[in-house]
């Protein structure tokens, strides 16, 4: 139950932010590598059984998680749990945050689609926005920064979901409200003018670290605006020395 063993999950279950941790400072990445199993842990809970009851099961044991921590009750014996609860009782992490992120995945268990576009937004707000929100937080954002760390949240979560789409489409899910190409690039766009939004907006330096998970995202919205097609074909995501150069100069300069 240690910050290598949240790590070790990360680099297995999500690389790129195991990546964009990883080019943190190391007080920073023992901040972010619990939030970024548990996300793990939460998202994959669906996918690990073909039975609803059991899948909504495994998402209300995390929600009771997050109650215990929150409440200040014992910690249960888990990997992830006990690095998060120390990490959510020293930022002083919002409760409502951390429970939207797993409700928000109960989604992920049926074949329904999303009732309409605010629908599949508040889904990407609850989860990436909600991550980086609390990454950020964890890491000393300011509560006046909420809105703009959400924003660039959405923007990551756009693009996420898109390089996403032929898994979903794959497992019998309809992620998209509207598939058509215009659709999709418009649902592009607006996560593209959210994350130009936040790079507007003053972000406090030590939150920086949680928003270079998003360090991709803006060359996947711009590919999916150009060329829609590239949603369906799979063919989104940029080549292994694109996106490490990429990283390694925003580390560099500091930026996100």
């Amino acid at each position: 139950m240690s910050i290598e063993a949240c790590a070790g999950l990360v680099e297995r279950g999500d690389p790129d932010r195991f990546r964009a941790a990883m080019a943190a400072p190391v007080a920073a990445r023992e901040k972010l590598f619990p939030l970024y199993a548990f996300n793990l842990e939460v998202a994959r809970a669906p996918f690990v059984t073909k039975e609803p009851m059991i899948a909504e099961m495994r998402l209300q044991w995390w929600r009771d998680v997050v109650e215990e921590i929150v409440g200040g009750a014992p910690v249960r014996a888990h990997e992830v749990a006990a690095p998060l609860a120390q990490v959510v009782r020293e930022a002083d992490l919002p409760e409502a945050a951390l429970d939207a992120l797993v409700a928000a995945r109960r989604w992920d268990i049926y074949a329904d689609p999303f009732e309409d576009q605010t629908a599949l937004d508040a889904h990407i707000d609850a989860t990436a926005g909600g991550l980086m929100w609390l990454s950020a937080k964890a890491l000393g954002a300011a509560a006046e920064e909420e809105a703009a760390i959400r924003r660039a949240g959405f923007g990551h979560g756009v693009a996420l979901w898109l390089l996403a789409i032929p898994a979903f489409e794959e497992r019998g899910k309809r992620p998209l409200v509207d598939g058509r190409a215009e659709a999709v690039r418009g649902f592009a766009g607006r996560g593209l003018e959210a994350l130009q939004a936040a790079r507007r907006a003053r972000i406090s330096k030590p939150a920086i670290p949680a928003l270079r998970a998003a360090w991709q995202a803006e060359g996947v919205l711009k590919r999916a605006i150009a060329a829609p097609r590239r949603v369906a074909d799979g063919t989104l995501a940029p080549g292994p020395a694109v996106a490490s150069g990429g990283l390694a100069l925003r580390a560099a300069t500091g930026r996100w």
